[in-house]
This record gives C-alpha cells, sequence and structure tokens, in this order.
C-alpha cells in the first residue's frame, strides 16, 4: 500500500525540507501553506518530479473549520493517511508585560490547538482505516530552554511536547506512534544581517542547523528503523540545550 504523508506549513523552511525528503523517502505528500502559495507549488512539483504524487492545500491551522477542510481535501486525493507532521506554527514573540490577549490567543490557538486537533483528526482517520501511523509534533527547544520575549511561544512548544506522551499513551493500543522533534536555530533563509545570527556562535556546534538536516531526523523517526521509538522527544539543536562552559575548558 502506497504511503502518504500530511506536512502542515510545508511550503518553506523545515516543512519543505520534510515534504521533499519524505518523497525521496517514497510517500505521497499533502503540501499545505497558509499564504505561501507559490512556494506550495514550487515544493509540490519537486515532489512530482522525483516520481511521487503531491497536493497542495490552503490551511490556517489556528481554525478548526480550516483543519476540517484540509484533511478532507487530503483524504479526497489519498484516500489514507500514514503520516502526519505537524509542523505548522507561529513564532510570535513579545516581552511578558508587552504580550497582548491577542498574541496569546494567535500562538496558543496555531502552535498547540491547531496542533492537538489536527492530531486527533489524523489519529480517528488512521484507526477507522486500522493504518497504525505516525504522528510528529515540531515542537521547538524553547520547549525546554528560556530565551527573552518568548513566555507564549514557549509554553505553547512545552505543551506541544507534553501533549505528545499523553498522546502516544492513548494511541499506543492501535500501533500509533507519536513523537515530538524539537529544533533549535534553524537557517530558514534569514538575511545575514538579521541579529537573530548573533545565537550561532553560543551554540556547541557553531552553526545553526539547515532545514535538512531537521527533516532527516523526521524522515528516520517516521520510518520503520524507529518503530519501538513512541512518546519519546527528540532534540535536534546543535547542543543548543546544553550548559555553557569556557570553550578551553577541556584543553
Amino acid at each position: 500500500m502506497q504511503k502518504t504523508a500530511l506536512v502542515t506549513g510545508s511550503s518553506h523552511g523545515i516543512g519543505r525540507a520534510t515534504a521533499i525528503r519524505l518523497a525521496e523517502a517514497g510517500y505521497d505528500v499533502g503540501v499545505t501553506y497558509h499564504s505561501r502559495e507559490e512556494g506550495a507549488r514550487e515544493v509540490a512539483a519537486v515532489i512530482e518530479g522525483l516520481g511521487r504524487r503531491a497536493v497542495t492545500i490552503q490551511a490556517d491551522v489556528s481554525d478548526l473549520e480550516s483543519i476540517r477542510r484540509m484533511y478532507d481535501a487530503f483524504l479526497d486525493a489519498f484516500g489514507r493517511i500514514d503520516l502526519l507532521v505537524n509542523n505548522a506554527g507561529v513564532g510570535l514573540t513579545a516581552p511578558f508585560l508587552e504580550t497582548t490577549p491577542e498574541l496569546f490567543e494567535t500562538v496558543i490557538n496555531t502552535d498547540l490547538r491547531g496542533n492537538f486537533f489536527g492530531a486527533q483528526r489524523a489519529a480517528k482517520e488512521m484507526i477507522s482505516r486500522g493504518v497504525k501511523g505516525v504522528i510528529i509534533n515540531i515542537s521547538s527547544n524553547h520547549a525546554v530552554g528560556c530565551w527573552p520575549d518568548c513566555s507564549v511561544y514557549a509554553a505553547a512548544k512545552a505543551g506541544l511536547s507534553k501533549f505528545t506522551k499523553n498522546c502516544a499513551m492513548e494511541l499506543a493500543p492501535y500501533g500509533i506512534r507519536v513523537v515530538t522533534v524539537q529544533p533549535g536555530y534553524t537557517d530558514i533563509g534569514w538575511d545575514k544581517q538579521n541579529p537573530i545570527w548573533s545565537a550561532e556562535p553560543r551554540i556547541p556546534l557553531k552553526r545553526f542547523a539547515d532545514p535538512s538536516e531537521i527533516a532527516d531526523g523526521i524522515v528516520f523517526l517516521a520510518s520503520d528503523k524507529a518503530a519501538y521509538i513512541t512518546g519519546a522527544t527528540i532534540d535536534i539543536d546543535g547542543g543548543a540545550l546544553l550548559a555553557c562552559v569556557p570553550e578551553n575548558m577541556f584543553v
């Protein structure tokens, strides 16, 4: 049976790399986008060039009705779902004392609620079809580490990582695995003048990840080689969560 994957937020960045890597691994792929339609169609063209099927779907995962339409379109195209990669999210930040209810709701509804109910729909579809599938939630190392201005974003990602464990426990009887990937700084095309690059020297491996490196981890976790991994949290962050020590400590 041909395997299928739905990768949310896959018009750019980690989602784009993941969709393409999954096609290389033999999956037909649903490519979803919020506003980058051109990017999604480019990804779909690459997937089709690899000999796999692709469908592009516009979706706003902060909206539950949009999630319903996304799944309906995916299932109309492929008829089953073997893998969900819950990648779509927003990284809006603000100092705690300046955080508005609007920002709070946008981040929580997208990064936590949307991924929760997206996973629920995927699980229901897998169970109804007898598919022993995989759900991979893309969280962030912010779920563990602390950086300024990220109180809402970090809380949403921490909630998503914890949700994975409970979800894995409840879905294990159906043969469905659920795993969290927590990426760190990843080069998604930021201008080299962006202040975010100031973090690079603080990472033990002294560089940001390429999106394909995160995607490679996701593809492994989705594969049969990871068949005994569920409820786990995998950090792919170049050691950014490790304790900082002087560079000459081990000389």
